[in-house]
């Protein structure tokens, strides 16, 4: 959500950003609260002067009374009550405008920055650069699913049973493989400064709204029945509100953590729900990283981020490139983005494993964050970033240390957490 005092006093700027997203049907929102804000704070000044007015009128009634003008002070009362009815009328005007004006704001998306190429979708978003040579190995890499059967790793018709399509049950050595990479990623980031956290798996609704947009939410999030709590998505929903309504020293900053969390997603609309394997599902685990900091650092912290990315699957001999998300890619809140995207030797092409955002100081409006300086208080930026995700940072890490014989290849960073192991043979 963008300043309000920034949309009014730059409207055209709002409206062109809207336009580079591709969202012109938002454009009459810029519109209709430049109207509601001169009604609200008409209604505003308008419930000061009545206050004012109460305020003399109370006292003349003190006087009198002291006076013993009772009759005068009573006919004043009169008028006293006739402000408090006007008040209470005008109040509730007051909070009719402000809760218009925080629907609409919170559809507006947020200003993105100038280094955000424009597109409409993620067809259009930008190769920045690659790390480590994508090589097609001589022999034939098979469908993930297909390595992993041959291990006895995977089974899905059972969690069909007991769950439904996009669920799966993990087995033997592939399990062990999927929490090595977990537990590898979770020390790398310690290593790297983070702090590991483990945070609620549900969050209340002013918290869903207070770190996505409504379009997301409804796409994503599963809701409790009768509770007003949602399954995480992403465990930087819950980190971030952690700090929620909080006011931050600002020599507490920048706060950088690391969380580990399982994910839940409703995927409606996408493709491939049905296929064989793990590449979309409604549930996987996933060690995420989270800074708020103060809003000049933000562009330096975003970078410093993806890379960390980039860095742990080339430890696991992964090939990633990272690319610049497009205008129309970015959701609402976010300034600016980018995809980590691994090699599949077997598709001969990129997929995505993680995200890194910077937010600006959005989810801070939202969610009343608020750091405080001898200066006065200002709100912090946010940012978030996919250390790994599994299934599919298990995807990439087998289909690139699949071996002719059928065999994977542990990559030696994770065989401590493999009790040695160094390759994981098929079973049959």
């Amino acid at each position: 959500m963008i300043d309000i005092k920034f949309l009014r006093e730059n409207p055209d700027v709002v409206k062109e950003n809207i336009k580079k997203k591709f969202q012109d049907q938002k454009l009459i929102l810029v519109d209709e609260v430049i109207d509601l804000d001169i009604k609200n704070r008409q209604a505003m000044l308008n419930g000061d002067n009545l206050r004012a007015k109460r305020k003399q009128l109370s006292n003349e009634i003190g006087n009198l009374m002291k006076q013993g003008q009772k009759d005068e002070a009573e006919k004043i009362k009169a008028e006293v009550q006739k402000l408090n009815d006007e008040l209470a009328e005008n109040e509730k005007m007051e909070a009719e405008y402000a809760e218009a004006i925080r629907e609409r704001m919170m559809k507006i998306p947020n200003i993105i920055d100038p280094s955000v190429p424009i597109g409409k979708d993620d067809s259009e978003n930008v190769e920045v650069q690659k790390f480590g040579d994508s090589v097609v190995p001589e022999f034939e890499i098979p469908h993930h699913a297909d390595i992993i059967a041959r291990f006895n790793g995977l089974d899905k018709e059972a969690a069909g049973r007991t769950s439904g399509v996009g669920f799966y049950y993990l087995i033997g050595d592939v399990a062990r493989l999927h929490e090595a990479m977990l537990a590898y990623a979770r020390d790398f980031m310690i290593n790297a400064g983070f702090t590991y956290a483990i945070p609620p798996f549900m969050i209340r609704s002013d918290v869903v709204t207070g770190v996505m947009s409504f379009e997301e939410m409804d796409a994503m999030m599963y809701k409790i029945e009768n509770e007003d709590l949602y399954l995480i998505g992403t465990s930087e929903h819950s980190m971030i509100g952690r700090f929620k309504e909080q006011l931050v020293k600002k020599d507490e900053l920048p706060i950088s953590m690391t969380s580990y969390s399982p994910c839940f997603r409703k995927e409606i609309g996408s493709h491939g729900l049905e296929e064989r394997g793990l590449y979309r599902v409604h549930q996987f685990e996933k060690q995420e990283m989270i800074v708020l900091c103060e809003p000049e650092d933000s562009m330096e912290w975003y970078n410093k981020m993806w890379k960390l990315t980039v860095d742990l699957f080339r430890s696991w001999n992964v090939p990633v490139r990272q690319l610049d998300c497009c205008s129309g890619d970015m959701a609402d809140l976010k300034v600016k983005s980018c995809d980590v995207e691994a090699w599949s030797p077997r598709q001969q092409k990129y997929f995505e494993v993680g995200s890194c955002s910077t937010l600006g100081d959005a989810q801070a409006r939202r969610l009343g964050i608020r750091v405080k300086s001898e200066k006065g208080n200002y709100y912090p930026h946010t940012l978030n970033n996919t250390v790994v995700a599994t299934p599919r940072g298990l995807i990439a890490v087998l289909e690139n240390n699949y071996n002719e014989d059928g065999s994977v290849t542990v990559p030696e960073v994770l065989r401590p957490y493999m009790g040695g192991l160094e390759k994981i043979m098929p079973k049959n």
